[in-house]
């Protein structure tokens, strides 16, 4: 009896856990405080080795600006990579970024 109770337990957290990870705000502000603007930005599932279409759409995020991003991608997963690509062609990749618990993401400083 105690056997099923643990696996029912253990059942149970991990669809908790689940249900969490599709529930979880996914929300990110990027914000710029490298002196140069952004002109391009991914974002992009870990889980993939591509990245998906520049989320600035030919936008640019100037030093000192934020953009608010959702990185909902409907698979359920947290963690992302990021490539920012700036006006000099300099290129940051920042990997395995768990957006569903941090609200800001800051380039610089």
């Amino acid at each position: 009896m105690k056997v099923n109770f643990l696996a029912a337990t253990i059942a149970g957290l991990t669809l908790a856990a689940t249900s969490y990870a599709f529930a979880a705000d996914r929300n990110v502000t990027i914000k710029n405080q490298t002196g140069y603007a952004i002109v391009e930005f991914y974002g992009s599932n870990s889980g993939t080795n591509e990245w998906e279409e520049n989320i600035l759409a030919g936008q640019r995020l100037n030093h000192g600006e934020a953009v608010e991003i959702n990185f909902d991608d409907g698979t359920g997963n947290c963690m992302f990579d990021f490539l920012a690509v700036f006006e000099d062609d300099d290129r940051v990749t920042q990997e395995n970024i768990d957006v569903c618990k941090i609200g800001t993401f800051t380039f610089g400083e």
